[in-house]
This record gives C-alpha cells, structure tokens and sequence, in this order.
C-alpha cells in the first residue's frame, strides 16, 4: 500500500509543532492571538501521521483570503516533500473555492516557495515588498 500525502484542518496541538519549525527555521514566533481561529485557521499536510508543511488562512470580509506563514518540517527528507508543499497549495485553493473565495493574496521570500507557486498558477510580483506589522 503507497503511503499518502493527507491534507486536513490544524487541530490546537499543530500550534506547538508549528512553532518548533519557526524556531529551527529562525522565523519569529508568532502568538495564536495573531493567527486566524486563535492558531487552528488554516491546513497542514502529513503522511503517516508525520507532519510535513502547514500554512494559515485568514479568511475575510470579502471575497478575498490570504495565504501565510507557510513553513515545513525541518526533518523531513522524503522526496515527495515537494509534492506535500504543491498539494497543500492547491487544496487550501480547492477549499476556498468550496467556500466561494475568489482571490488569495500571499507575501513571500523563499525562493522554492515563490516558483512552487508560480507553477501553480498564481501571479508573482516581482517588485519587492515588505510586511509591516505593529502591535498596538
């Protein structure tokens, strides 16, 4: 039997999990209260219940959703990695169609991640951009 990539919604225990990939990769570590549904708002891919890459989905008052904070375990070598990252792109699409979103929006620097997604489709700006982000 082939080992399958699944797709499904963040459960409150990814949070930790997530924020071990932050660290490794030397993200800052963001705070549930900054993420949609307190951490749970968004989808992580796994394959025998190893987690593979995970992002958030910040659903909106319009038609539009955004697409963030996409990281990967760090320890994953398999080489179907790619794979997980394409497949957790186009369902998180297939799940905002289901739910009549029109539009995402995504900010990004990683490379691989920038030409994942334009493979898929999605229009790539190629002027720089920067988050700006204050707490108040």
């Amino acid at each position: 039997m082939e080992d399958k990539l699944v797709f499904r919604p963040l459960i409150d225990s990814d949070y930790e999990t997530i924020c071990s990939w932050w660290k490794w990769w030397r993200w800052p570590i963001l705070p549930k209260d900054f993420l949609p549904n307190n951490g749970k708002g968004g989808f992580i891919v796994e394959k025998n219940s190893v987690p593979i890459v995970s992002c958030y989905l910040y659903l909106t008052n319009s038609s539009v959703a955004i697409f963030d904070w996409v990281v990967s375990n760090p320890e994953y070598k398999e080489k179907d990695r790619k794979k997980a990252i394409e497949k957790l792109i186009n369902d998180t699409e297939l799940f905002c169609k289901d739910i009549n979103i029109k539009h995402l929006f995504s900010i990004g620097r990683n490379q691989h991640l920038i030409k994942t997604h334009e493979k898929l489709g999605w229009h790539i700006d190629k002027k720089s951009s920067y988050e700006l982000i204050k707490k108040i």
